[in-house]
């Protein structure tokens, strides 16, 4: 593949924020519509390009946002997030758009009914504003969707339209899932903000078939990106059986590390000169800042967690493919031509698997559970880098020959936090030849709204580092 370099230089870089219109919409000079129909510009310029939405509603959005717009002129909103326009990623159903998870088989089906998530937004005002395109299933099989900073490169996945949304200013904020890395790695990837909360935080509703998927967040500020969760979890909850997202009702302020642990995983020897020097960079200055920086050489606690998670790209992957196999039979076996050559691969995988194999997969992640929980007295969270370096290039593939592997990116930075069952935020901290890399803070189970106070300053505070 031939090089090519980006366009993103996070100092000159704005965001497109609902956090920085709220002053206006308090003071009347601003309005939910008018934001609506600046979306909606931005879109007919950038979207032939970037293809981020499978499809749009502009009817019901305009409603929406045009109902809002009453509600704030009479000074009773229904939420902070009133008249929000938020896209959803296209696995998560919407009763007034089709929900076709980026897959063949499913063309066309349109459930009428809307996720927990997506029901609890329309109740906090906010306006749903389109459908992003998702690789398929969630899986690894891209969709059309180009890297809004680079077309040549991937935006990531499976959030890949989510992610490009928001990097391209289509919409302040976008609704994702990870399994293993498709909030976190496709924010890093786009220069965005990004919340993978605890497991089971938000309520994923009919998404609930496999032990390590969550609901997360995408936004151009981290006040945006707990704004969202907070305002889905007090009206939707958690997953059945959890408790749900815990914190304050608006974005935790911000809070200095004292100390942080570094986590390399195993794709240390992996990562290029120009990543690797972009983070040691960033943990320079965070230890001028007094932060004090521990890693795997400073403590036997952190080197046990960097050996316990040292498989977990083949562990997290594996786990997953067992837990959809059943449904995978049953979609291949309907429609044979329907689904890609990479779902299959995986359904492959997971066939050859017994019940004793999946057994052994749990117990190295709740040994891995068990590791992350002793360290937790040691430092306020853990950082380490979102993704192995900017976005790759996905050419495509080239009939005849092998599937390009991982054309979406590596999992390897996301598979831990998805593991662990841990809240992790990814902050655009860093640009490598001129395109986004993420870093990323990864706290203990429930520590969500801490990690994000801790995340927030780290924005505030640290200078991004250029490569």
């Amino acid at each position: 593949m031939s090089s090519s370099t980006g366009s993103y230089d996070p100092r000159e870089f704005k965001a497109l924020t609902w956090h920085d219109l709220l002053p206006r919409l308090r003071a009347g000079t601003d309005t939910p519509r008018a934001l609506l129909e600046r979306c909606l510009e931005t879109i007919a310029v950038r979207e032939p390009v970037v293809k981020a939405f499978v499809t749009l509603n502009e009817t019901g959005a305009r409603a929406a946002a045009d109902a809002s717009t009453v509600r704030w002129k009479a000074g009773k909103p229904l939420s902070p997030i009133d008249g929000l326009p938020i896209a959803i990623k296209d696995l998560l159903e919407t009763k007034d758009m089709p929900t076709e998870m980026g897959c063949e088989a499913y063309r066309g089906n349109f459930p009428k009914r809307d996720n927990a998530a997506v029901s609890a937004l329309r109740s906090a005002g906010a306006v749903i504003f389109g459908k992003t395109v998702t690789a398929e299933l969630g899986g690894t099989q891209p969709g059309p969707t180009t890297n809004p900073f680079d077309p040549a490169r991937t935006p990531g996945g499976s959030s890949s339209g989510s992610a490009a949304a928001v990097a391209a200013r289509m919409v302040p904020a976008a609704i994702g899932s990870q399994v293993g890395g498709s909030i976190i790695r496709p924010a890093a990837f786009c220069g965005n903000v990004a919340l993978k909360p605890t497991q089971g935080a938000i309520n994923r509703g009919e998404r609930q078939a496999t032990s390590m998927s969550t609901h997360g967040v995408h936004a151009g500020c981290i006040e945006d990106v707990w704004q969202v969760a907070i305002e889905i979890a007090a009206r939707a909850g958690g997953d059945r059986g959890y408790p749900g997202l815990y914190g304050p009702s608006r974005a935790p302020l911000a809070v200095k590390p004292q100390r942080l642990l570094v986590l390399e995983t195993e794709a240390w020897p992996e990562i290029d000169a120009g990543t690797r020097s972009a983070f040691e960079t960033l943990l320079e200055r965070l230890r001028r800042a007094d932060i004090e920086i521990l890693r795997r050489n400073d403590n036997p606690a952190i080197e046990g967690l960097e050996r316990a998670l040292g498989d977990a790209r083949r562990v997290g992957t594996a786990i997953t493919a067992w837990e959809n196999r059943w449904g995978m039979r049953n979609l291949v076996d309907q429609f044979p031509d329907g689904v890609s050559a990479r779902a299959k691969a995986s359904l492959a995988a997971a066939e050859a698997m017994t019940p004793t194999d999946y057994r052994e997969l749990l117990a190295v992640r709740t040994a891995a559970q068990q590791r992350h929980a002793g360290v937790g007295g040691l430092a306020d969270a853990a950082i380490m880098l979102s993704c192995p370096g900017p976005a790759p290039l996905w050419p495509g593939d080239v009939p005849g020959k092998p599937l390009v592997p991982r054309p979406t990116g590596d999992s390897v930075f996301n598979m831990p936090s998805s593991m662990l069952f841990a809240p992790a935020v990814t902050m655009p901290l860093m640009a490598v030849a001129g395109m986004p890399v993420g870093a990323q803070l990864m706290g203990q189970q429930h520590d969500d709204a801490r990690i994000v106070g801790l995340a927030r300053w780290l924005i505030e505070q640290v200078s991004p580092v250029l490569v």
